[in-house]
């Protein structure tokens, strides 16, 4: 009899232990609150910047980098393929600087990967949009570059 009680008790735990982390998944908020930008998209002449000033970047999701451009703007690098995925934000990007310029304004302009255990792990870009003051100060502090 004793027996069968605490079966029934330890299996009460862990069901309520998986409800608590399904419920704390669904109240999780989105990490970035806009759909992705259509593929392609590129950025009109006068947002376009130089690869050698970004300054920081995060993780947002497995498709999706953050970068700090100059100290004063965000774009959103939206890459194909899960190129991202089982990365972290402390990992580092490596860029090179395309043949010809070193001004991004499409994706074909940036040449980035991101580098896990010493080993490069080439992405491509898909997107780059530059983010709204409004958007950027939307996303959760440890997704801002």
């Amino acid at each position: 009899m004793k027996l069968a009680i605490i079966a029934l008790t330890a299996s009460a735990a862990a069901l309520s232990a998986v409800a608590l982390s399904t419920a704390a998944l669904a109240a999780k908020p989105p990490a970035l609150t806009t759909a992705a930008p259509p593929s392609g998209t590129g950025l009109p002449s006068g947002q376009c910047f130089r690869s050698s000033d970004i300054r920081n970047h995060t993780i947002a999701d497995k498709n999706t980098l953050l970068i700090d451009v100059g100290g004063k703007d965000t774009y959103r690098v939206t890459m194909k393929g899960g190129c991202l995925a089982g990365a972290i934000s402390s990992d580092p990007i490596i860029t090179r600087q395309p043949p010809g310029s070193s001004i991004i304004c499409k994706p074909i302009d940036m040449d980035i990967a991101i580098s896990r255990g010493g080993f490069p792990s080439h992405c491509i870009v898909d997107s780059i949009v530059k983010m709204s003051p409004e958007e950027v100060a939307a996303l959760p502090r440890k997704l801002k570059p």
